[in-house]
């Protein structure tokens, strides 16, 4: 089978689609580790510049294909969408099942007055956009962090940093409210303070079964809490995803580091959808969109600029690979207690 670059991306919408192949590094060591293990020589679309057609085994044909979306979100709401919906569309003419957009998606504003003028109730008119396009493109969407006026908005007048997941028939099948909240002081990167217009969500949500897998939903600084992927690996979770906004002095020394640390840890695949570029004046944001597998490899990577990446998730390589790795199984919650509880 042929995998085609597309063209359909072009300078005039602002992005492009860069596709190339990576293969897992580790077979050799990974076999001896772990003998009898079958590591599937499969090739992976990421994003690399390659600019001839491209050849994809049946094999690898079979499974299921995600997409991670990187943009550059700014105050204007309806340029934002026009700019994720093409994204989304390529995303599945090119046969994606599921689609990850980023934190903040919807928009980023200058400050947290326009933050909170700028957002919407779960039932507004900008999620009826994405339900639209999720029925139109007949695929999943991971919508990564959307800023919702909550049921108690008019006693709070704060909001919350939301993760939608959308089912390709647009329905909200699960929505979970981001729990830690970016507070911090980076030298170099300028303070945050999340909490001056957000409040932090009460719980966890749980896995959710989609066609790429069961998918665990967290937002961006959740990421420094293994707790968290944990749990969530514990409660059935075979692919995290932490859409993101990472600033530009945290970004290249802790982005990739935390990814590939949640990946391994949990044994699970991580899907990284990010902020990239010059938002405004005041914010500009890391990028570097990622999938990693369960063994710690960067498996698809998008370039600077706009654009997406593609990667199969491939299940029965995380199974066996659990299998031959069981570390569940060794934990020892009688010496540190409930570390990485599962959900209830």
């Amino acid at each position: 089978m042929t995998f085609g670059l597309r063209k359909r991306l072009s300078k005039e919408r602002g992005f492009s689609l860069m596709l190339g192949f990576i293969t897992r590094p580790p077979h050799r060591f990974l076999s001896l580790l772990c003998p009898g293990l079958r590591i599937p020589r499969l090739s992976v679309p990421c994003a690399q510049p390659r600019p001839r057609a491209m050849a994809v085994s049946s094999s690898s044909c079979e499974l299921p294909l995600v997409a991670v979306c990187q943009v550059t979100s700014t105050p204007d709401k309806q340029q934002n969408f026009k700019t994720c919906a093409e994204l989304v569309r390529e995303a599945a003419r090119l046969g994606a099942c599921l689609a990850f957009l980023p934190e903040a998606f919807d928009f980023i504003a200058r400050d947290p007055a326009e933050t909170l003028r700028l957002s919407e109730p779960l039932g507004g008119r900008l999620l009826e956009e994405y339900t639209r396009l999720a029925r139109e493109c007949g695929l999943w969407l991971s919508l990564g962090g959307f800023h919702e006026r909550g049921q108690d908005w008019e006693q709070t007048q704060k909001i919350y940093n939301c993760h939608v997941l959308l089912n390709s028939k647009g329905a909200v099948v699960a929505t979970y409210r981001k729990t830690h909240l970016c507070d911090v002081e980076i030298p170099g990167q300028g303070p945050m303070c999340e909490s001056n217009s957000t409040m932090p969500g009460p719980s966890l949500e749980s896995p959710v079964s989609t066609p790429a897998g069961k998918v665990g939903l967290a937002v961006c600084y959740d990421m420094r809490f293994p707790e968290l992927s944990l749990a969530l690996a514990q409660a059935g979770a075979e692919i995290l995803t932490y859409p993101s906004a990472f600033g530009s002095v945290t970004g290249p020394a802790h982005w990739e580091v935390l990814l590939r640390a949640r990946a391994i840890e949990t044994q699970c695949y991580v899907v990284a959808a990010a902020q990239c570029g010059r938002h405004h004046e005041k914010r500009a944001s890391y990028g570097h969109s990622m999938v990693v597998d369960p063994w710690g490899t960067v498996v698809a990577r998008c370039s600077e600029g706009p654009g997406l990446c593609l990667a199969r998730i491939d299940l029965s390589y995380l199974q066996q690979l659990r299998q031959h790795l069981p570390v569940f199984q060794h934990r020892r919650p009688d010496l540190y207690g409930n570390l990485g509880h599962p959900l209830s």
